[in-house]
C-alpha cells in the first residue's frame, strides 16, 4: 500500500502519535524531527548588527518554546 502524503512528504504514522501520548520518549523524538524544518522556518528571525549587516537566524528560545506547546498539546488528554 502506498504512503499517504502531504505536499510530496510522508505522513507520520497514527501510532506515533499514539505511542507519544503513552509517554514514549522515541515517539516524541519522532515528532519533533519531522516538525523541526517547519519550526525553525516559523522561528527564522533577521537580526541586524550595529553597522546594518543583516543576519537570519533561528530564534532557539522561540523554537523550544513551539517544541513544548507541541509536546503538552500531545500529552494533554493522556493526563
Amino acid at each position: 500500500m502506498k504512503q499517504p502524503t502531504f505536499h510530496g512528504r510522508v505522513l507520520l504514522p497514527l501510532s506515533v502519535f499514539a505511542e507519544a501520548r503513552a509517554g514514549d520518549p522515541l515517539a516524541m523524538e519522532r515528532i519533533l524531527r519531522y516538525y523541526d524544518g517547519y519550526m525553525n522556518k516559523l522561528c527564522t528571525r533577521t537580526l541586524c548588527e550595529l553597522d546594518g549587516t543583516p543576519h537570519v537566524r533561528v530564534d532557539e528560545y522561540m523554537k523550544h518554546r513551539l517544541q513544548n506547546k507541541l509536546l503538552r498539546a500531545i500529552l494533554k488528554d493522556s493526563l
